[in-house]
């Protein structure tokens, strides 16, 4: 069973390796020079004000090079579970039902229980591993230039880093499995299982990661004289302070007046307005209004809990598909 298993899956299996030997050959070729570029500009050895030594080194580091495999290796492993869930989990099932060779093997005294746990636990295990292993090659590159850019909170960046992506890749398989088994079909499949995974991974940053520990929450004073942006028009008026807490993710940042109201304006157009705008002028008003910046975030140190914590969220979604899958073959497949 498990020679048959690996017979099915050898196609979309060395296409993945392939790809990951390109990438850890890029990374090979290119991660020893960012650690030099990051010891030589004293930002491996930095803990604290660590301005000026960031910005030696990106300026050194982001050569079009480095630049090029670091969005590449971003966008793969955006790309990953997808490519997981869509080629390895959907067809995985869906073939052999939609072409009936799954009745020649329960005949052959292969329980539908054994049929189901071999690929489910032969072809998952090494979707993780695989994840697993693409996401230690990029954190291990990519931490000269996260350090610098203190950005890996980030929506964008967290997904790619530390052990998230075995996660994902676990739950992305197993929804392809179960789509594959409750469709049937090979192409639908694929596609059910590419609409799921996308909207899980779009849905997590925005209504899940925010709640897994509770933000930092402060409301304090607006700080006019540091604005992160300000917007005019002639009906309305936005204005964002900023907040100071380097590395951290921004869960929520908004300005409000001393009655708690979202403030929107208008802007008075005599210092604000396009035609007499005055920066000093402008600023003064904004501060006689007595705005409050209400913010909430994720500070950088909460890094590796929240990718515990997600990580466990999907390997647990992922134990759930996987129960249903169990169920439904016993007592629904025929």
């Amino acid at each position: 069973m498990t020679w048959l298993t690996w017979r099915q899956f050898r196609t979309q299996a060395w296409l993945v390796l392939t790809a990951l030997a390109a990438l850890a050959v890029a990374l090979t070729v290119t991660g020893p020079n960012l650690a030099r570029l990051s010891r030589s500009t004293g930002l491996a050895a930095c803990q604290a004000n660590c301005e000026a030594a960031a910005d030696n080194f990106v300026n050194q580091a982001m050569t079009v090079v480095n630049s090029r495999v670091y969005v590449v290796a971003l966008v793969f492993m955006f790309v990953l579970p997808g490519i997981i869930g869509v080629f390895w989990g959907a067809p995985l099932i869906a073939r052999e039902l939609e072409t009936g060779t799954h009745r020649l093997i329960w005949n052959q005294s292969v329980t539908r229980t054994r049929w189901l746990a071999v690929k489910l636990v032969g072809v998952g295990l090494v979707s993780m591993v695989t994840a697993g292993v693409f996401s230690l090659a990029v954190t291990w590159w990519a931490a000269p230039i996260d350090k610098a850019n203190l950005d890996r909170m980030l929506p964008m960046v967290f997904p790619g880093r530390g052990i998230v992506p075995i996660g994902y890749a676990a739950f992305a398989f197993v929804v392809g499995v179960t789509a594959g088994m409750l469709v049937r079909r090979t192409i639908p499949a694929m596609a059910v299982t590419l609409v799921v995974v996308v909207a899980a991974l779009v849905a997590t940053p925005l209504y899940l990661r925010p709640h897994l520990v509770t933000p930092v929450s402060f409301t304090a004073p607006l700080d006019t004289s540091a604005m992160q942006s300000v917007r005019i028009t002639e009906t309305d008026m936005t204005v964002t302070g900023q907040v100071n807490q380097p590395g951290a993710w921004v869960v929520s940042n908004k300005t409000v007046t001393p009655s708690g109201q979202p403030f929107t304006g208008p802007a008075d157009l005599q210092t604000c307005g396009r035609a007499n705008f005055s920066k000093e002028g402008c600023t003064a008003w904004l501060a006689s209004l007595d705005l409050r910046q209400q913010a909430s975030y994720q500070p950088a140190s909460r890094f590796w809990a929240l990718q515990w914590y997600e990580t466990a969220v999907f390997l647990a979604l992922s134990a759930l598909l996987s129960a249903f899958c169990f169920w439904w073959v016993r007592r629904r497949l025929a």
